[in-house]
């Protein structure tokens, strides 16, 4: 396994910020590169989710968990994976939504958003189904259960 450097920005004003260290081994788990990378993880409020979820996306809401994957120009090789930036209040709020515990939530944005990075999508059916697979696969390799099972039962009854 190739290491993964993690570099934690929290400008979050709150107290359910997960340990440091979790972020780390959450992110190492979804590293799946040939080489060494560094990934910047940024928690924020609502407002700055809000407002990059709105630039780039064109949504103007804050979500949950935003990927930017790092692309060098040409001709240069830098070993950075890309940014995430999680939005704690949304995290804090969907976890209880879905009635999941705190930490299951954060680590499967962690994992999530790191897939993005390194090109996994959700956009089509067959993509989705694909990414949904290694994201309950690397979470149960973290003990965490499968984040989707909540959602199908609730769409199956």
């Amino acid at each position: 396994m190739n290491e993964l450097t993690v570099d934690i920005q929290d400008v979050f004003e709150g107290s359910s910020v997960p340990a440091h260290a979790q972020f780390q081994t959450w992110a190492q788990s979804a590293w799946l590169g040939e080489h060494p990378s560094e990934v910047t993880v940024r928690i924020v409020d609502t407002l700055e989710s809000q407002a990059l979820n709105n630039e780039f996306r064109g949504k103007d809401k804050p979500t949950n968990v935003l990927s930017f994957p790092f692309e060098a120009p040409a001709g240069i090789t830098v070993p950075l994976a890309g940014d995430l930036v999680i939005c704690a209040p949304v995290v804090e709020c969907e976890a209880a939504e879905q009635q999941k515990t705190l930490t299951a939530h954060w680590a499967h944005m962690v994992v999530h958003g790191m897939l993005h990075l390194q090109g996994y999508d959700h956009v089509d059916d067959e993509d989705a189904e694909v990414m949904e697979a290694l994201e309950i696969r690397l979470l149960a390799q973290l003990g965490f259960g499968n984040p989707y099972e909540a959602e199908e039962t609730e769409q199956d009854s």
